[in-house]
């Protein structure tokens, strides 16, 4: 395709006209008038992207081995090279996950999508779920479970806080549900969930256990196969510095039983793991489904080498040093926590409590004018009450939470707040 070349379009058409025909493949009957060119200009100039640091909750910014996998060629969806990536993709997702189960994915989609992957697939109507809502992606989840005709429980509890076994022991006793559905890292409110014997519990009664890792695969321990999660999903572009657009999953033995027995299909034809799973070669062949996101596909394979080159525990331990180094300057800041347990407390997405008097998003547009630097606000139940700053991937450096704590003394200076 010729950029900026309207002189040369321009004389061409010239030419067809004075030829008396134009280059059209209408069929008989159909009107082509002449093509209309009101919205025709601007995209001839070049884009321009801005280069910055994304201190957020995500995206995160992408190592540029990432980048340039994009830039390979594409490959047709059904190729056996393509396959081969595939293969490759699932048996890293197997490391990341920590599971020995064959059925491992990417679904062509953001979070979202992987998160309604489970939920279409796990439950038919009038399935009971228990959904541990301490935030937005709680929240969402029972507007979509509720779409899908299951009975929904809506499990709350106080802002900023988890759920202790207790508490979802009894809740499991209480409804008797066929899945319970739990956020690991909750990144609207910078809980972590602890899943310490979770797992257990929902196998002694029969419960699926499923869990949202989006914001926390990766930066924090997840064993999915030791820990007894039955189905689990993810996204890309956090940790993991990868692309928006496919969803990292997994199901295990037990939900793999519930999706062969299920009595209806499963609702949304896209998001059927029956004919995702032909295609990622779960049933021993390849039947096509869709057009694979072939590209971020590439990303994520290169983001995936990523992780096994470095190893899980060297990841944890680089984003828990990033943490305990932003929260040594905050306090000193004399900037509070929104989660009060510091057992609580999501090392990938951090939550800081806005002092009084001080305008939270005028020190988000100080950090960004200043420093080209991105921190974000707060999300459903925090919004207006905190900032949140993403320790995430490959901007989990020091010197990185250097320029954030320096743009928070200098945002707050801004302002007149008193520092300590």
């Amino acid at each position: 395709m010729l950029r900026n070349s309207s002189k040369v379009a321009s004389l061409l058409r010239a030419a067809q006209s004075a030829a008396g025909w134009r280059f059209i493949s209408g069929r008989p009957g159909e009107v082509c008038p002449a093509v209309s060119t009101v919205h025709q200009k601007g995209l001839g100039e070049k884009m321009v992207v801005p280069d910055r640091l994304l201190m957020g909750p995500g995206p995160s910014n992408a190592h540029p081995s990432v980048l340039a996998a994009q830039a390979l060629p594409l490959l047709g969806h059904m190729h056996p090279p393509m396959f081969k990536i595939m293969d490759d993709i699932q048996e890293g997702l197997r490391y990341l996950f920590q599971t020995d189960s064959k059925n491992t994915l990417l679904v062509s989609g953001s979070g979202h999508a992987g998160m309604e992957t489970v939920i279409a697939n796990l439950l038919e109507p009038g399935d009971k779920i228990i959904v541990g809502n301490n935030g937005i992606w709680g929240s969402r989840v029972c507007d979509l479970a509720g779409r899908y005709q299951a009975d929904v429980v809506d499990l709350q509890t106080k802002g900023g806080t988890g759920y202790t076994l207790q508490e979802l022991t009894e809740a499991v006793a209480a409804h008797k549900p066929a899945v319970l559905f739990l956020v690991q890292g909750e990144s609207s409110t910078g809980v972590h969930q602890n899943l310490a014997g979770v797992g257990a519990m929902c196998r002694a009664n029969g419960v699926l256990l499923a869990v949202d890792t989006v914001c926390s695969l990766g930066g924090v321990p997840f064993y999915g196969d030791a820990w007894g999660v039955d189905a689990m999903y993810s996204g890309s572009q956090k940790v993991l510095g990868a692309p928006p657009g496919a969803a990292p999953i997994f199901f295990g033995e037990r939900a793999m039983a519930k999706l062969h027995s299920r009595k209806t299909k499963v609702a949304s034809y896209y998001f059927d793991l029956n004919l995702i799973g032909d295609y990622w070669g779960w049933f021993g062949k390849r039947f096509y489904h869709h057009t694979g996101t072939i590209s971020t596909w590439y990303a994520m394979r290169e983001a995936l080498a990523l992780v096994t080159d470095q190893g899980l525990e060297s990841m944890w331990a680089q984003h828990k040093t990033c943490h305990d180094q932003l929260w040594k300057g905050l306090t000193e800041l004399g900037l509070e926590p929104y989660v009060e347990n510091p057992d609580e407390r999501l090392v990938t997405v951090n939550t800081i409590k806005v002092p009084e008097g001080v305008d939270p998003v005028a020190l988000i547009t100080h950090a960004m004018t200043t420093y080209n630097l991105e921190i974000a606000g707060g999300l459903g139940p925090s919004a207006g009450k905190v900032w949140r700053v993403g320790i995430l991937g490959v901007n989990a450096k020091q010197s990185n939470i250097a320029l954030v704590l320096e743009a928070f003394k200098s945002g707050l200076k801004e302002q007149g707040h008193k520092l300590p």
